[in-house]
């Protein structure tokens, strides 16, 4: 076939084609049916979506965490504190930061406040293996000041994906620091405690941190007030008696 000849066979598939467009579309088809559409692939989540996303086991969100460089904290810790504890935990205690001793064993709450915790969880008849315990922040700030917006911000995802993951019937928040961060919350704590607040349909109960009580032991009296209320909804909440 000449190459003039060539091209006029492909002219004519092309207005054959065209006319039968043009006739489809008369009849109202505005396109040929065709096969199914590929789905377009999913674009990738970002670290503070997928942490969010409540898809993470605490070991994930743990490696998700790694060697954590993500706010001016970590130069001066000596570990990341992740939290401690029942994996599946009805009750979770959120505290504020680790102190020395939790930099030093990679543990939260073990120095004095945290001997203090021990006994409040065993108060109410649990044990602290029983219950799960961690900070909103997993790293030490220096002379254990209190931690600030930016390094909050940068933790926040991580309590929440550790708060997911467990699923408990019950918080804990041990200071205004906690609850600041789980409730947003400006509100003096003395007014905060003694009653339940709702987060994202889990009863938290506001209470004194130990480091807090230690330093005022008249209000250990208003703090065991508050672990009668979180031992009586525990009780209810999972129908397991509580001594």
């Amino acid at each position: 076939m000449s190459p003039q000849h060539f091209r006029h066979e492909v002219a004519d598939v092309v207005k054959k084609t065209r006319d039968f467009l043009e006739a489809q579309r008369q009849l109202g088809l505005d396109f040929l049916p065709g096969g199914p559409e590929m789905p377009e692939p999913e674009k990738p989540r970002s670290e503070r979506e997928l942490l969010l996303s409540g898809t993470l086991t605490l070991q994930a969100t743990r490696q998700v965490l790694g060697e954590c460089t993500r706010c001016k904290l970590h130069p001066h810790r000596t570990q990341i504190v992740f939290g401690v504890g029942n994996p599946q935990a009805d009750l979770v205690f959120v505290g504020e930061a680790p102190g020395a001793d939790e930099d030093a064993q990679g543990e939260p709450f073990v120095g004095r406040a945290g001997q203090l915790l021990t006994r409040m969880i065993e108060a109410i008849g649990l044990r602290r293996e029983e219950v799960y315990i961690c900070n909103v922040l997993k790293c030490r700030p220096p002379n254990n000041r209190t931690p600030e917006s930016d390094e909050i911000a940068s933790c926040e995802p991580f309590l929440i994906a550790q708060l997911k993951a467990i699923k408990p019937k019950l918080i804990c928040a041990l200071g205004g620091i906690a609850v600041s961060a789980l409730l947003k919350a400006k509100t003096p704590l003395s007014k905060l405690r003694g009653k339940f607040h709702d987060y994202y349909g889990i009863p938290l109960l506001v209470t004194y941190h130990p480091a807090y009580l230690l330093r005022n032991p008249n209000e250990k009296k208003t703090a065991w007030q508050d672990l009668q209320l979180l031992q009586r909804d525990y009780t209810r909440l999972t129908g397991r008696p509580l001594r």
